[in-house]
């Protein structure tokens, strides 16, 4: 073993194991990067007894070469502060080993180191460095030996020393178990010491945070999305819905929610009846009234583009058609697919048969039998025929719709007027009929009401001026199968002629012709007069005189006779 390895202070004197090599360069390191003074130990001479173990050996005082100086006071450095950022480690410089003088003689053993002049602080850590602990024959540093001395410069030089002397040691366990041991409870415990000397009250220490869970990152990513996708879903539909309430409110004042049209076809039937004289505005306001058109500006607009002219009577629509289809059936521009007829207010019923048959293309006979079984269709039981029930208007049936059904339609129209009037009672509307029938006939339109009037005065049983005497020209010259303004005194004074009212009291046999629905109207509520006396002076403008007495009345008769005087060929 060579004589550098014999240190009174590790131990071997008193029986323990010797420092290795790497074990003395390791402490040598250790004290120089504590900052203190190695003094080199003086070597023992061969065969020189070593001193004992409890005798700490005295150290030779240096002696300085030169006088000495005054040393400078010491320039205080303030400890770097942490800012968060780690310290750079230290590196390893090569460290001065201690410089040993060559043997003098004894007489002055003198130490040829140079003299280092040491603060108080440094002596005192020189004379605990010596006081150490043995463990298992090595010295070893108590626990805060150095809690005062450490500066934070030296914090990682310390920690890179217990790391590389635990590593030296363990390095050095193959050599046997007593160093195995030896090692591993030194390096374990030093270093543990050490790293609570240096961490007991470093508020810098950062402690270092668990590993976050990648499936746990993952999962809370994604409830976020999930929750900005839900928020962004509600936003959307609260700002959806606030537009959808807002054009409810909107649609009304800015006139939006009007319907102008309907797409069509259309559904179902409605009869509408154009009374002559009514304009396309009347016929709108009829149309949207009854569902058959959506609005009636719209339809007027269609009707005057199309340039088509209206004709009184009933025409059959369908609910909800469009504009342009319910013009079509007004001008009959759809004639040629379906079975259209017109017939005119006042009509016979021969008349009227044969218009139907025109235009719907069926028989004549097959007509004149249905017309001769009248109560298959609901007329009253006194009728002999259909005469007056077959209503006014213009029709429109699908091609191919049977012939009763038509008439049945026709039929019905009537009846419904006369229920609508209040008229109910089977007999009393075959008679309302047939006083419609002649003031269809003899009034002129304004006058219908006066007309009606007067006819239910001349029944009356208190008359004494007619004697419940009619006296219509109209009533005779449809008895007489003929139409004529003038008669004879002798076709005047045939009882024989049934619907002559000038020789038979009260109504005449039945309708004399197929009154309108203004004339029904007038005959189921006639206007309260005093007039027994009527005659119309004017054929044109089928103006009518009324008087309640007869000598008035011939006044009115003269001016009838000087207009068709005036008019030759008209009163025929």
């Amino acid at each position: 073993m060579s004589p550098v390895n014999n240190d009174p202070s590790s131990g071997a004197a008193s029986g323990g194991m010797p420092l290795t090599r790497k074990e003395l360069r390791a402490r040598e390191r250790f004290l120089a990067t504590q900052n203190h003074n190695v003094v080199p130990v003086p070597e023992a001479t061969p065969g020189e007894a070593a001193a004992p173990a409890n005798v700490e050996p005295e150290l030779p005082r240096p002696v300085p070469a030169v006088p000495p100086t005054p040393a400078a006071p010491p320039v205080p450095v303030d400890p770097p502060v942490s800012q968060g950022k780690p310290e750079p480690e230290a590196t390893s410089e090569p460290v001065a080993k201690p410089v040993v003088a060559p043997p003098v003689p004894s007489a002055q053993p003198v130490s040829a180191a140079v003299p280092v002049v040491e603060s108080p602080s440094a002596a005192a850590a020189t004379e605990e460095q010596h006081a150490e602990v043995q463990v298992d024959g090595v010295a070893a540093p108590e626990a805060g030996t150095h809690e005062d001395q450490l500066e934070p410069e030296h914090i990682d030089a310390e920690r890179v020393h217990a790391d590389h002397v635990h590593a030296e040691h363990a390095e050095e366990s193959v050599h046997g178990d007593h160093f195995e041991e030896h090692d591993a409870h030194y390096g374990f415990e030093a270093h543990e010491e050490l790293h609570d000397e240096l961490h007991h009250d470093d508020p810098h220490h950062v402690l270092i945070a668990p590993v976050e869970n990648t499936a746990s990152k993952a999962a809370a990513k994604k409830a976020r999305r999930r929750r900005r996708v839900l928020a962004l879903l509600i936003t959307l539909g609260v700002f959806v819905a606030a537009i959808a309430i807002g054009a409810q409110f909107l649609k009304p004042l800015l006139g939006m929610d009007k319907v102008t049209d309907y797409p069509g076809p259309g559904t179902g039937s409605v009869n509408i009846t154009v009374a002559e004289g009514s304009g396309p505005k009347v016929v709108a306001t009829t149309l949207v009234q009854n569902g058959v058109v959506a609005d009636a500006d719209a339809f007027v607009k269609e009707f005057l583009s199309e340039g088509g002219e209206l004709s009184p009577g009933e025409f059959t629509f369908r609910t909800q058609m469009k504009n342009s289809d319910a013009v079509a059936v007004l001008v009959n521009k759809d004639a040629s697919k379906v079975m259209y007829f017109a017939l005119s207010a006042g009509l016979r019923i021969n008349e009227s048969l044969e218009a139907i048959s025109k235009g719907s293309g069926i028989p004549m006979q097959e007509l004149n039998a249905l017309n001769q079984a009248p109560g298959q269709f609901g007329v009253p039981a006194k009728a002999k025929n259909l005469e007056g029930f077959l209503a006014p208007g213009e029709y429109r049936f699908a091609l191919g719709t049977p012939a009763k059904d038509i008439i049945q339609k026709l039929v019905t129209t009537t009846l419904d007027e006369l229920k609508s009037q209040g008229i109910t009672d089977s007999a009393k509307q075959y008679d309302t009929v047939t006083i419609a029938s002649i003031v269809q006939a003899e009034g002129g339109q304004a006058d219908y009401g006066n007309v009606a009037g007067a006819i239910y005065n001349r029944l009356k049983p208190n008359n004494v001026e007619t004697s419940g005497l009619i006296q219509s020209d109209a009533t005779v010259t449809y008895g007489l199968g003929k139409k004529s303004f003038h008669l004879t005194e002798e076709e005047k004074a045939d009882k024989s002629n049934t619907y002559n009212t000038y020789a038979n009291v009260g109504l005449p046999a039945g309708p004399i012709g197929s009154p309108g629905k203004t004339a029904i109207d007038a005959a189921a509520k006639p206007t309260q007069n005093e007039y027994l006396y009527w005659v119309t002076i004017n054929l044109d403008t089928k103006e009518t005189k009324f008087s309640k007495t007869l000598a008035e009345h011939n006044t009115y008769v003269a001016q009838y006779n000087a207009w068709c005087q005036a008019n030759a060929g008209r009163c025929v």
